[in-house]
């Protein structure tokens, strides 16, 4: 009977020895590494997209001439120059068709021609005129002078536009101011500049009224 015991109580140690080397196992089993969630990419954002000039119409032109064969109205050359050069380098500027001058004088007659023959230009027509009362003839005109312009369309030779543009008229920008001195170059460059922005007046309103501007309308 005490051998039995003895083997029971054998038995029953050597069990709490192997369940001792099993936990001791157990704990010193390494865990598995975890790996890192993959980071989110970023979107990245889309360019803003450039807005683009409207394309020109390379087929159409606007054609630039002036009338400086007036027998009554003769100012300096420089002067029609002047207001050929503003009112072509505006519409060069902003027009969405291209722009020419023409390279000698152009009469109205002339211009009305140039347009029934080509059926893809504009004419625009300009003459300086003096508005000098008859009883003011005779004293310096200069300030009087005023650049009238008219469209004559394609093929038709109908009138699209006409109007009047005025020496530092409504265009926005520095005011023209008179030099210092009493010069006649001094006085004739001042006017000079004042004509051309009359040109340049006068290429925003016939860009508006033929709806050829690639600047958009304000309101």
């Amino acid at each position: 009977m005490r051998k039995r015991n003895l083997i029971h109580l054998a038995c029953l140690c050597l069990l709490v020895l192997i369940c001792g080397f099993d936990l001791q196992a157990q704990s010193g089993r390494r865990q598995p590494r975890t790996e890192p969630a993959a980071p989110i990419p970023t979107p990245t954002p889309e360019p803003t997209p450039t807005p683009s000039s409207p394309k020109k119409d390379s087929d159409t032109l606007l054609l630039v001439g002036i009338d400086n064969s007036g027998a009554f109205n003769q100012f300096p050359l420089t002067f029609y120059a002047a207001a050929v050069d503003g009112c072509t380098e505006e519409l060069k500027r902003n027009a969405i068709v291209d722009v020419d001058s023409a390279t000698k004088e152009m009469t109205r007659s002339d211009a009305i021609n140039r347009a029934k023959t080509d059926p893809k230009t504009y004419v625009i027509y300009l003459q300086l005129k003096n508005q000098l009362r008859p009883e003011a003839q005779g004293t310096d005109s200069s300030e009087e002078i005023e650049l009238e312009y008219t469209v004559f369309a394609p093929l038709t030779a109908k009138i699209l536009a006409n109007g009047t543009a005025y020496q530092n008229g409504r265009r926005a920008g520095p005011v023209v101011v008179s030099p210092p001195g009493t010069s006649t170059t001094s006085s004739i460059m001042y006017r000079e500049a004042l004509l051309k922005r009359a040109g340049a007046e006068a290429a925003d309103r016939i860009l508006k009224s033929l709806h050829l501007s690639s600047v958009p309308a304000t309101h």
